[in-house]
């Protein structure tokens, strides 16, 4: 969290002061202490005249890398400006959030911002990326928010490269190697590789490495002269074309006491990672060793410890050797852009392509096959692909033609969206393609959605749980074709007179209200809720005792969500929120 300090120059921007005070943890200094304070403080936000704000910092101005933030609200709240460190110490953003505390108008004039361009020099610290070129950053962004014509290779995938992709300026062109890259065609070339690659002469260079692998290391018993090998495995890693781009650094636990373990977490603060000599001996690698076995009980030390601690990447550099000390660098095959397929099952939400998680929404825009369950996810959520991909409807396929479709393009190196209703872990049918996957050693990740039982509550606008009434909700099915285990009937969870959420049950509908009449008053509150969120949403309510003639009386299909409960438009329960004994939480901050 950032030391902020406030200048209040005036009575005027008092609640100024006191909101920002509250809302940002700020402390209020005096004007005549901002000498003693400008190192101790990562902004100053003063309220009052921009040129007494200017005329009490020009003394203490000394490197943009190095000063605090400052920005300047004048006294009625009309104007958040940024004076100083727009970009590295934080300035523009913290201006951005002082106007949406206080309505005002922000004030921001870096040139790349105006333009909508990338603020390249905030790169480093945002995307945790390392900066290894030798050229002036400033020359870089002159040139940059110029719109002189730049090239930008990148040899690896994360939040930052994603993010580049996505906001590609009109005179940035994306190259696949610098053979691509001429002085006659490019100022500027932008790298973001872990690689040391070598530019053509006579152009600007910027090179980024981003943090993504895992060094892996052994060492030899106490070593009386330790500290030289953390720099040593640089070179070494140097020599062969590969930069410092560990994002941890793992080992066997029986080193745990070493010194240079020691030495990489207080003095370095890198994060540090141990295994177990059997946690390490079951993975395999190009270079085992028997005297290492004698010695720790595992045949791989460095190796193995690279490839578990990226997740079982890929193994960028093999076993290298110095003094005292062995090396391996490993990368998660997630950051690679190399042909490897992956496959992202998303939970697609409850049917409104506007409910789909920001997260699922970027990959389905990024998927070469989008596979969707067309009987529950309507074709719209598909709409956002890119040109050239394949988009699919899985409903008349069997499962053995979805996983040969999908395993097509997974083993052309592929990315995969398979795309199911709501969350995919409810009654999501995931198990038996990730079986599938296991089997066939294929990478793939869940991304969760939004529920249709959530979406349910939201359009009863309905709060499925009620203090001292009701405190659990059960999400179940009703017993059709798939058998319900017989400690999971119906009559046996309407026991706990929970709110019910009954999934894929409309077309037994009477058997479902007969089981649940055992136990629920026939009275309770119900509603068949079809389509939610779908622009053909319909929502029936009643009484249980009404229950099956609503669904029959109005057509509904497989595609209903049933609910059951007195919380269904229930106001009279009281949240904790407002309870009495939780009333210290809206006393805090009254002094």
């Amino acid at each position: 969290m950032q030391k902020i300090a406030v200048i209040q120059i005036s009575q005027a921007g008092s609640d100024i002061a006191n909101l920002l005070k509250r809302e940002l943890s700020a402390k209020i200094i005096a004007r005549n202490d901002i000498g003693k304070q400008w190192n101790r403080y990562d902004a100053f936000v003063f309220i009052g005249a921009m040129g007494i704000c200017v005329r009490t910092i020009a003394p203490y101005i000394n490197d943009k890398h190095e000063d605090p933030a400052v920005v300047c609200i004048d006294s009625l709240g009309q104007n958040v400006i940024s004076v100083l460190s727009g970009h590295i110490g934080g300035a523009n953003d913290l201006t951005r959030e002082i106007a949406a505390l206080t309505g005002a108008r922000e004030v921001i004039t870096t040139q790349s911002d105006n333009a909508s361009l990338w603020a390249l020099d905030t790169f480093a610290e945002r995307f945790n990326w390392a900066i290894a070129s030798d050229d002036d950053m400033n020359k870089c962004i002159y040139a940059f928010v110029n719109r002189e014509p730049t090239a930008l290779l990148m040899e690896v995938c994360d939040k930052g490269t994603e993010y580049l992709e996505k906001t590609l300026p009109e005179h940035v062109t994306v190259v696949k190697s610098l053979e691509e890259v001429a002085p006659q065609k490019y100022k500027l070339v932008i790298l973001v590789t872990p690689y040391n690659l070598c530019v053509p002469s006579g152009m600007l260079e910027l090179h980024f490495v981003p943090m993504i692998a895992a060094l892996g290391f052994g060492l030899a018993s106490h070593p009386d002269d330790y500290e030289y090998i953390y720099d040593e495995i640089d070179e070494a890693m140097s020599s062969i074309g590969v930069l410092a781009c560990y994002k941890r650094y793992c080992t066997i636990d029986v080193k745990e006491e070493e010194e240079f373990c020691a030495m990489l977490v207080d003095d370095y603060g890198e994060e540090l990672v141990f295994y177990t000599a059997q946690q390490l001996s079951e993975v395999e690698v190009p270079n085992p060793s028997k005297t290492v076995e004698k010695h720790v009980g595992t045949p791989s030390v460095c190796e193995a410890a690279a490839i578990l601690g990226s997740n079982h990447g890929k193994l960028i550099v093999p076993k290298i050797k110095g003094r005292n000390w062995t090396a391996a660098l490993a990368i998660d095959y997630k950051y690679l852009r190399e042909q490897k397929g992956h496959i992202e099952i998303v939970g697609a939400g409850p049917g409104d392509p506007d409910l789909v998680s920001v997260r699922g929404r970027k990959m389905l825009e990024r998927a070469d096959l989008i596979l969707y369950a067309g009987s529950l996810v309507p074709k719209a959520l598909t709409e956002c692909h890119k040109p050239g991909a394949v988009v699919r409807s899985s409903a008349d396929m069997a499962l053995e033609e979805q996983c040969k479709l999908m395993k097509q393009f997974y083993d052309k190196g592929k990315y995969i969206v398979r795309l199911h209703t709501g969350d995919p872990c409810i009654f999501g049918a995931i198990q038996e393609q990730m079986a599938f996957f296991d089997q066939n050693n294929m990478d793939y990740h869940i991304t969760p959605g939004i529920s249709s039982f959530l979406a349910a509550a939201a359009e009863l606008q309905s709060q499925f749980t009620i203090p001292e009434r009701c405190q659990t909700i059960i999400l179940t099915r009703g017993e059709g074709r798939t058998p319900m285990p017989e400690k999971e009937q119906l009559h046996l969870l309407a026991r706990s007179q929970s709110t019910m959420c009954i999934f894929l049950s409309a077309s037994i509908v009477d058997a479902v209200q007969r089981e649940l009449l055992q136990e629920y008053p026939e009275d309770t509150p119900v509603a068949a809720c079809y389509h939610l969120t779908w622009p053909d949403q319909k929502i029936y309510r009643g009484k249980l005792k009404e229950l099956a003639k609503i669904v029959h009386d109005n057509n509904l299909t497989l595609t209903t969500m049933l609910v059951v409960g007195e919380a269904i438009d229930n106001r009279q329960g009281l949240s904790e929120l407002y309870n009495k004994y939780f009333t210290h939480l809206f006393r805090q901050g009254e002094a």
